[in-house]
């Protein structure tokens, strides 16, 4: 038997307390109640079925405001499953109040989840709402469409298009969000020397546009993970970070966060990791194992979010996650996803391969996991002759990125 969860609670018998879970339901997702199972998981059924769904429809319909969407079934082991889907006339209250979920239990929620419930139930985002600051230019954004969607010039029509402006309303939050100047929260970056007590460097990049605020927060990761390196002659860019991993991290942090709190996203800067922090959890429509795998795509900014998209910056097609992943593919250190319901936090650790010559990395980088690979099998793929493969592989085999199993014509490598 399942383990109560967000979207599954057990009552043993049916009494009032259930109500602030069908509240919660309605108001953020679909989920079960299932009557007559105890704490332990043991299933004592319910005693009059029949009597007790008339009574549940009773109390379902006489307490929360709006109605929601729910039915009931009477199962074989005398058991009553009540099904709720979420609604939309949000917010749903009972006695009042409005409920959420957290993990396996029912809380209230706070004003400003309120807040955004009313504005879901009218079908807006907090960033098509009308700006409170009316007096704003675009320069910095019509420079960027100009030059990527080749237009001639950048224009009011071109705002109404974008959303960012209407004749009915005047300027939006996300026009705010985009303008050359504005009052929302911004980024704060922090570079950390030997340890998170010793501060190097500090930048508050707030009261600009998203897209300058973007363009700094990259221009700062290229001036302290991206390094030159002399070999064999040549001098050669090193990315200790993935430059695609954060760039994607970063962007995601800026379109996906919560803009309806006075909170700067947190970009901390280390020796060995970066850390993005941007306020605002997962959308309750999409779990954490969705946002992880990206199965689909949920916009919390989608006027951001599209502008972005037009920029060329972002896919918004779900892809952001897996393309993070995939810079760290040869890497034995991986990204890290850590998620709660007030924040989403990104932690990029260095390439374990940044100290590795270009010649030691091309053949780390023809070698799959799992594989045993003969000396003959390495040449071929990497390209290398017999003495100069062998001395690649002895480094490798002394960092302990590749082992080797046994003696002369029978010898095997596999990547670690």
């Amino acid at each position: 038997m399942q383990k109560e969860s967000k979207t599954l609670e057990y009552k043993e018998c049916v009494n009032k307390t259930y109500l602030k879970t069908v509240c919660a339901y309605a108001n953020y997702n679909d989920g079960v109640i299932i009557f007559g199972i105890t704490d332990d998981l043991k299933v004592v059924g319910i005693s009059n079925p029949i009597d007790e769904c008339l009574n549940i429809e009773n109390q379902i319909n006489d307490s929360i405001k709006p109605r929601p969407n729910y039915a009931l079934k009477i199962n074989d082991d005398q058991t009553i499953s009540l099904f709720v889907k979420k609604g939309l006339e949000t917010p749903y209250r009972y006695n009042g109040k409005c409920y959420t979920r957290n993990d396996s239990s029912t809380i209230e929620v706070d004003s400003l989840g309120e807040k955004r419930l009313v504005l879901e139930g009218m079908n807006l985002n907090f960033e098509e709402l009308k700006s409170k600051e009316q007096d704003l230019s675009f320069e910095i954004i019509g420079k960027r469409i100009i030059e990527t969607l080749g237009l001639k010039e950048f224009n009011n029509d071109i705002l109404i298009s974008l959303n960012l402006y209407s004749n009915k309303n005047g300027y939006s939050n996300a026009g705010a969000l985009l303008a050359d100047t504005n009052k929302f929260p911004g980024i704060d970056v922090v570079i950390f020397g030997a340890n998170f007590n010793e501060f190097k460097k500090r930048y508050t990049i707030k009261g600009i546009s998203l897209i300058s605020q973007y363009e700094k927060a990259l221009e700062i990761f290229k001036n302290e993970y991206i390094i030159e390196r002399i070999e064999d002659g040549f001098r050669k860019k090193i990315e200790l970070i993935p430059l695609n991993a954060y760039r994607e991290a970063l962007a995601n942090a800026i379109i996906h966060r919560t803009y309806d709190i006075n909170a700067d996203s947190k970009i901390e800067m280390y020796q060995d990791k970066i850390i993005i922090t941007s306020p605002g959890g997962l959308l309750p429509e999409i779990s954490k194992d969705d946002f992880l795998k990206g199965s689909y795509s949920y916009l919390r900014n989608p006027i951001v979010a599209n502008v972005f998209h037009r920029l060329e910056i972002v896919e918004i097609f779900a892809t952001g996650i897996r393309r993070i992943n995939e810079a760290y593919k040869d890497s034995l250190a991986k990204p890290i996803f850590d998620i709660t319901n007030k924040a989403v936090r990104v932690i990029l650790p260095l390439i374990d391969y940044s100290n590795l010559s270009t010649k030691e990395l091309k053949v780390l980088n023809s070698m799959k996991k799992n594989y045993h690979y003969s000396r003959n099998d390495l040449e071929n793929s990497s390209g290398f002759k017999k003495d100069t493969l062998i001395r690649i592989l002895n480094v490798l085999c002394e960092k302990e990125l590749v082992y080797k199993t046994g003696k002369t014509k029978n010898t095997y490598y596999e990547k670690k």
